[in-house]
């Protein structure tokens, strides 16, 4: 059975939505960090709050970058290249810091649910230029 053209681009766009409302959702919780819920998942309680907030600012920009991907995938096409690069080195760097610097379950989870969307979003987006070139 032939696939429809239009199947990759929606199963791209997807991707991409879940990306952004899981990296925008993640970069709210480092922000705001309310220490019951980082007790909960793991992490002793933080008393210089700057760079878990900085870093929940850069999961809220990259949220934004993956969800103008996900609305025009043809104009912001070259955002989808840096979204798996993104993925594989946030992977890299998570299973790096379970492995060897601290084996708190929710970083070893994170670095699986990150590699699993490089994985996803690089397949999705072959198949997106696949299709396009049919």
């Amino acid at each position: 059975m032939k696939e429809n053209k239009n199947y990759p681009k929606l199963r791209l766009s997807i991707v991409l939505w879940l990306m952004a409302a899981h990296t925008f959702l993640v970069g709210a919780g480092l922000i705001i960090q309310v220490p019951k819920v980082m007790e909960l998942f793991g992490f002793l309680p933080c008393h210089e709050q700057f760079f878990p907030a900085q870093g929940g600012v850069f999961h809220v920009v990259m949220a934004f970058g993956y969800a103008l991907a996900a609305c025009d995938s043809v104009r912001y096409r070259g955002l989808i290249p840096f979204s798996i690069f993104v993925k594989a080195v946030a992977t890299l760097f998570l299973l790096f810091y379970f492995v060897f610097i601290d084996g708190i379950l929710m970083i070893l989870i994170s670095g699986i649910v990150d590699g699993a969307f490089c994985v996803i979003l690089y397949l999705s987006y072959h198949s997106y230029v696949k299709s396009l070139k049919q």
